[in-house]
C-alpha cells in the first residue's frame, strides 16, 4: 500500500505536447517535447501505436515532473505521463478542458 503522505509526494502537473519526434530507436516510442509553462522538458513514451504526432501536438496532459530522469533507449527522459490503457489501447489523461500549462493535478 502507498500512504498518502508518499501520494503527496508526487508533483503532477498539466503540460501541453510542443514537438512530437519518433524515438530513433524503438519503434514504440515517442520523443516528446513538452511546456510546463516556467520551463520545457522532454519525455519519451510509449504512445506510438496508439497516436499520431498530429493528435498530439497542443495537447494538454497530466504529467509527473519530480520523478528521477530515465534514460529509455538512448535518450533522456524528464517526466512521465499519464495514460491508462486496456484492449483498445492507451489514452492519455488529459484535462476536462483547458486549464493553464503547469496547473497542479490535485
Amino acid at each position: 500500500m502507498v500512504t498518502y503522505d508518499d501520494f503527496k509526494k508526487l508533483e503532477i502537473k498539466v503540460a501541453r505536447i510542443q514537438e512530437v519526434t519518433e524515438h530513433p530507436n524503438a519503434d514504440r516510442l515517442y520523443v516528446l517535447k513538452i511546456d510546463l509553462g516556467d520551463s520545457q522538458r522532454q519525455i519519451v513514451a510509449g504512445i506510438r501505436n496508439s497516436y499520431n504526432p498530429e493528435e498530439l501536438v497542443g495537447k494538454q496532459i497530466a504529467v509527473i515532473t519530480n520523478l528521477e530522469p530515465a534514460v529509455i533507449r538512448g535518450i533522456e527522459s524528464q517526466a512521465m505521463l499519464l495514460a491508462a490503457s486496456d484492449e483498445n489501447g492507451i489514452a492519455l489523461l488529459t484535462p476536462q478542458r483547458e486549464v493553464s500549462i503547469g496547473s497542479i493535478v490535485k
